[in-house]
């Protein structure tokens, strides 16, 4: 399992404005990783909002958004499953690549969240549901908190 080896991340998130923009599609799955993610922020004490999308291609655009609008960083959140159509190539990397360019060009954490899955069972294992292995949900969230504080301290 890829979550091997994961550091142990615990963030004071107080003053910080994060923002949870997930996708709707595989609910199953994507309630799971917003479950997770809500659990990590609410830990914290960051101050949260939420956006569903339709689904993940929607991901960068809205996040860019939620950063331009005030967020300090965002929890994206989506179900990839690959089908027998290169559609899930097109959608994979175009999330992939439109969240890493929201990143850079706002300066501002993105905690990646986007399970790209070859099947169902896949994501349920990394969904942070009862009998899940991992929880990338909060996995994610833990990591835009945690790039958040060192962003605002590099600016002090």
């Amino acid at each position: 399992m890829s979550g091997e080896g994961a550091p142990e991340i615990t963030t004071d998130g107080t003053g910080l404005k994060i923002t949870i923009v997930a996708g709707s599609w595989h609910e199953q799955i994507s309630n799971g990783l917003l479950a997770g993610a809500r659990r990590v922020l609410a830990a914290s004490g960051a101050e949260v909002t939420e956006v569903r999308v339709p689904g993940s291609f929607e991901l960068p655009v809205v996040s860019r958004a939620a950063l331009e609008n005030g967020a300090d960083a965002v929890v994206a959140l989506g179900v990839i499953i690959r089908g027998g159509t290169p559609h899930f190539e097109y959608v994979s990397d175009a999330a992939t690549s439109g969240l890493t360019q929201v990143s850079v060009l706002t300066g501002k954490p993105i905690g990646f969240g986007l399970l790209t899955l070859d099947d169902e069972q896949q994501g349920l294992d990394r969904a942070g549901l009862p009998g899940s292995k991992e929880d990338k949900g909060a996995e994610a969230a833990e990591a835009a908190l945690a790039t958040a504080v060192i962003v605002r301290d590099l600016a002090r």
